[in-house]
C-alpha cells in the first residue's frame, strides 16, 4: 500500500491554511479576533456610516442562516453565523468548489488513484476543510465571548452607577471590548439608536450567538424595562454569576483534560498505527489477504473502532 493517506492529510492540511489566508487576504487584519480594534470601529474609521456599517454587518450575520436551505451549505450555515464569518454564503461554496479544484491538481499529481477516486476525495477535502474551517472559528469566537462577558457586563455595572443610561454603557462596551463582544454590542446600541427596542436587539443577539450567559443578560434588560429596579444591582449579580460559571468550565475543562487527551490518543494510535504499518511495509497483510476471514474481520476492527471512538468521547463529555 502506497503513502496515499499521508499525502491526503497534506493536502487537506494546506487546504484549511489556503482558506485561513484568502481569508486575511479579503477582508485584512481587521477581521482578526486577535485584534485590539474591533471590526465595527476599524469599518467606522475608514469612513464607513454608522448606518452602513450596521447594513453591512446585519446582512453578513442574516445571509448564512437564510442560505441554510441550500443542500451543501446547510452542513455549515449555522456555524458560519455563530462564527461571525464574513464571506457570503455564495463566497464560501465558491470557495469550497475552487478548494476541490486544488485538491484535485495536487492528487492528480501526488498520487496514482483513478481519476473517480481523485474527484471523490477533492470534493470531501474541499467541503472538509470549509466546514473545519468554520467550526474552528465558532468554537474560539464562542469561547472568547464567555470569556469577554463578565468584564463587559462589569463596564456597564460601573457605567450604569455614574449616572450614564443603558444606551450609552452599551455603547461604552462597543468602544473598549475587542472582538466579538465588541462589534456584538455596537450592533446593538446602533439599533437602539435608530428606534429599535434596545431588549429586542439583545435577545436577537443572545439568539444569533446563542450562548447562554447572553440569554441571561437579555432576560434581565427586558425585566428591567417592565418592570423597573436597579438595574445596576442586578447586571453586578449577574456578572459575578457568569464569572463562576466560566471559572467553574475552565476548571472542569482542566480536570478532564488528560482523560480527553488519553481518549483522543487510544481512539486515534490504532488509525495512526494502520498507516504507519502500510507505509514502512506494503506487503505486510499479503498473507492473509487472500483468506475468507480477512473482509470479515477487518470490517469488525473497524465496527470497533468506530464503537471506541463513540464511547470515548461519551466518557470524557462531562456537561456542567
Amino acid at each position: 500500500m502506497s503513502p496515499e493517506p499521508i499525502i491526503y492529510g497534506a493536502i487537506f492540511i494546506g487546504v484549511l491554511l489556503l482558506v485561513e489566508g484568502i481569508y486575511l487576504m479579503a477582508f485584512g487584519k481587521e477581521i482578526s479576533l486577535n485584534s485590539r480594534v474591533n471590526r465595527r470601529l476599524a469599518m467606522l474609521e475608514k469612513g464607513s456610516s454608522r448606518e452602513k456599517v450596521l447594513e453591512t454587518l446585519r446582512r453578513e450575520f442574516e445571509a448564512h442562516r437564510k442560505s441554510a436551505d441550500i443542500p451543501l451549505y446547510s452542513l455549515i450555515a449555522d456555524r458560519a453565523a455563530k462564527a461571525g464569518i464574513a464571506f457570503s454564503p455564495s463566497q464560501l461554496i465558491m470557495i469550497m468548489a475552487v478548494l476541490s479544484v486544488v485538491a484535485f491538481v495536487a492528487l492528480t499529481f501526488g498520487t496514482e488513484a483513478s481519476p473517480m477516486v481523485r474527484v471523490a476525495v477533492a470534493l470531501v477535502i474541499g467541503v472538509g476543510a470549509v466546514y473545519t474551517w468554520v467550526d474552528r472559528k465558532a468554537k474560539k469566537r464562542l469561547a472568547l465571548f464567555e470569556e469577554q462577558l463578565p468584564e463587559a457586563v462589569e463596564l456597564m455595572v460601573r457605567s450604569l452607577r455614574v449616572g450614564h443610561p443603558l444606551i450609552s454603557a452599551f455603547n461604552i462596551v462597543a468602544k473598549e471590548i475587542p472582538d466579538p463582544l465588541g462589534t456584538e454590542f455596537g450592533m446593538v446600541a446602533d439599533e437602539a439608536a435608530y428606534g429599535r427596542d434596545l431588549s429586542e436587539a439583545l435577545k436577537e443577539m443572545a439568539e444569533r450567538v446563542g450562548l447562554q450567559d447572553l440569554r441571561f443578560l437579555a432576560v434581565a434588560v427586558a425585566i428591567q424595562q417592565k418592570s423597573g429596579g436597579n438595574l445596576a444591582e442586578v447586571l453586578e449579580g449577574l456578572a459575578k454569576v457568569i464569572r463562576s460559571r466560566f471559572k467553574l468550565f475552565r476548571r472542569v475543562k482542566a480536570i478532564t483534560a488528560e482523560a480527553k487527551w488519553s481518549g483522543m490518543f487510544l481512539s486515534a494510535f490504532p488509525l495512526v498505527a494502520l498507516v504507519g504499518i502500510n507505509v514502512l511495509q506494503p506487503h505486510y497483510y499479503d498473507e492473509v489477504k487472500e483468506t475468507p476471514y480477512f473482509i470479515p474481520a477487518a470490517i469488525a476492527v473497524g465496527i470497533f473502532l468506530v464503537v471506541n471512538i463513540v464511547f470515548m468521547r461519551m466518557m470524557v463529555n462531562i456537561k456542567v
